[in-house]
């Protein structure tokens, strides 16, 4: 059966991430996805976390950034590139370009506000 779910409000709001966030697809009706769209500032690193029990591929869809485990382990993302981030990996993104770094952040399940964890002093190793 088809479902129809209503678009969110479409609002942007700021997280203690330190990201801009979109919700596009977010609904209890839906459990096993969720899809954000992402604006970075240009200068900023996102908050080192982990979503626990939800994986998370980053779309870069705009600008360049270097993409961070805090463990060393890191690398440089553009336009197009695709980030997969396991259950409980540590993850940070800097923006190195001049302009926003926009990338979408599709999560499965779903993200929930609990699930989200900082990680300031892990190691990067999937927990889940």
């Amino acid at each position: 059966m088809l479902k129809h779910l209503h678009a969110p409000d479409g609002k942007e709001f700021f997280t203690r991430e330190r990201c801009h966030i979109t919700e596009l697809l977010n609904d209890p009706a839906q459990p096993g996805l969720s899809i954000a769209r992402c604006r970075v500032e240009p200068g900023v690193t996102t908050e080192l976390h982990r979503l626990s029990g939800t994986a998370e591929t980053y779309l870069i869809e705009r600008g360049a950034g270097l993409m961070d485990d805090g463990a060393g382990n890191r690398f440089v993302v553009g336009v197009g590139d695709s980030v997969v981030i396991p259950k409980g990996y540590p993850q940070r993104i800097t923006n190195t370009g001049e302009g926003d770094l926009v990338f979408l952040a599709i999560c499965n399940p779903r993200f929930t506000p609990d699930c989200y964890q900082p990680a300031e002093g892990e190691s990067a190793t999937a927990s889940e």
